[in-house]
C-alpha cells in the first residue's frame, strides 16, 4: 500500500498522461520515418521525352508501361524545350533518342536530388539496352562537389525549422505557455521575428560562405531561412496558447514526425510512398527544402508555391497566438481575477 501511495504522489494523473503522449510521439518517429524511406522507389516521375516524329510517341509509350510505373513520360518538342522545363523544375529528367546513332542523351538534375538522378539513369539505361542502345548522362543542374548527396539543403532547413520550435519552447517553458495578454503574445512575436533573422542569417552564412556547401543567393538563403524559422515558431506558439504544454508535443508531431521524414531530403518526393508524397509540399520543412534547392541549383524558379506555403504557417501562427492570448484575457476578466496574473 504504500509503494502504491508513493507511486501516486510521484507520477500525478498529469503526468502519466504527458508520458503517454510522449510513448505515442516515440512509435509515431520510429513508423513515420521507417515508412517512408524503409523502401524508396520511384514512381510517376516527371519525365521528358525528345525524339522525331512517331519515335517519340512510342518512346514515351514504352516508358508509360515500365513495371511500378516510375516515369511519368511526356512528349516534347526538342532538347531546348527538355532542359528549360528541368531548369524549371516542372520535370525531373528527359531522354533525348538521337535515330543517327546508338547512343542516347539523359538530362537530368541532381541538385534536386542526386539519388532521383542516380535512379533515372539507372532505368533508362536498363529500358535502352535490350535495344542496343547506351545513354550519355547529362547533369543540367548538378548539386555542388561539397553538398553529399544534395542534403545539404535538407539539413539546413531541418536546422532552422528545430530552432523556430525550439525557440516558441523556450519562451513557454520559461514565461507560461499561453500568454496572459495579446501585448505579451506581441513580445513574444517579435523576439522569435528578430531571433528567426538571426537564425536564417547564420545558416545561409554558414552554408555558403564558410562551408561552401551551396551555392546561390545568400541573401536569398537568408531571407529563406527567417521565413521558415518564423513560422515554424508561430505555430509552435499557437499551439502551445490552444493546449499548453502540449503544444510542444504537437508541434514535434508535426513538424519532426510528419514534417522531416516527408521533405524530399533524404529521397525527393518521387521517390516517397504516396501519404508522405502528399503532404510534404503542405509542411514547413518540405517547402522550405524545395525553396532552399531553387535558390541554390535552379536559379530561384518554381518558389512562389513553397514560400507560399510558409508564408501560410507564419500568418496562421501568428493570428492564432494573438486570438487567443485575447480569448484568454476576456475569460480572465470574465471569471474576475486580475488580468496578466500569469508570470508568462
Amino acid at each position: 500500500m504504500k509503494l502504491a501511495a508513493e507511486v501516486r504522489n510521484a507520477v500525478s494523473p498529469r503526468a502519466a498522461l504527458l508520458v503517454v503522449g510522449v510513448l505515442a510521439l516515440q512509435l509515431l518517429f520510429i513508423a513515420s520515418y521507417v515508412g517512408a524511406l524503409h523502401d524508396p522507389k520511384p514512381r510517376d516521375v516527371p519525365f521528358g521525352v525528345v525524339a522525331p516524329g512517331a519515335a517519340a510517341d512510342r518512346a514515351a509509350g514504352r516508358l508509360a508501361e515500365l513495371p511500378g510505373d516510375p516515369l511519368d513520360p511526356r512528349v516534347l518538342a526538342d532538347p531546348e524545350e527538355a532542359r528549360r522545363q528541368i531548369v524549371d523544375r516542372e520535370i525531373d529528367g528527359a531522354l533525348i533518342i538521337d535515330p543517327r546513332g546508338t547512343t542516347d542523351t539523359l538530362l537530368v538534375a541532381s541538385g534536386g536530388g542526386t539519388v532521383l538522378a542516380n535512379a533515372l539513369n539507372t532505368i533508362t539505361t536498363e529500358v535502352e539496352k535490350p535495344q542496343r542502345r547506351t545513354v550519355r548522362t547529362v547533369d543540367v543542374a548538378p548539386a555542388s562537389a561539397r553538398d553529399f548527396d544534395g542534403l545539404s539543403a535538407f539539413y539546413l532547413v531541418v536546422g532552422w525549422c528545430v530552432g523556430g520550435y525550439l525557440l516558441a519552447s523556450i519562451l513557454a517553458i520559461s514565461a507560461g505557455s499561453r500568454p496572459a495578454n495579446p501585448q505579451r503574445a506581441v513580445i513574444r512575436l517579435v523576439v522569435l521575428a528578430l531571433s528567426a533573422l538571426l537564425g536564417g542569417l547564420g545558416g545561409a552564412v554558414i552554408v555558403g560562405p564558410v562551408l561552401g556547401a551551396l551555392p546561390g543567393s545568400v541573401a536569398a538563403l537568408w531571407g529563406l531561412g527567417a521565413l521558415v524559422v518564423f513560422s515554424v515558431g508561430a505555430v509552435t506558439l499557437a499551439l502551445q496558447a490552444l493546449t499548453g504544454i502540449v503544444g510542444i508535443g504537437l508541434a514535434v508531431l508535426l513538424i519532426v514526425i510528419a514534417g522531416n521524414p516527408s521533405a524530399g531530403g533524404a529521397f525527393p518526393a518521387p521517390m516517397l510512398p504516396d501519404f508522405w508524397r502528399a503532404i510534404g509540399p503542405a509542411l514547413p520543412p518540405g517547402a522550405g527544402t524545395w525553396a532552399a534547392r531553387s535558390i541554390a541549383y535552379f536559379k530561384g524558379n518554381a518558389l512562389s508555391g513553397a514560400m507560399q506555403v510558409l508564408a501560410v504557417w507564419a500568418v496562421l501562427g501568428a493570428v492564432l497566438t494573438l486570438v487567443m492570448s485575447a480569448v484568454r484575457r476576456r475569460g480572465d476578466r470574465e471569471d474576475g481575477g486580475p488580468v496578466g496574473a500569469d508570470p508568462s
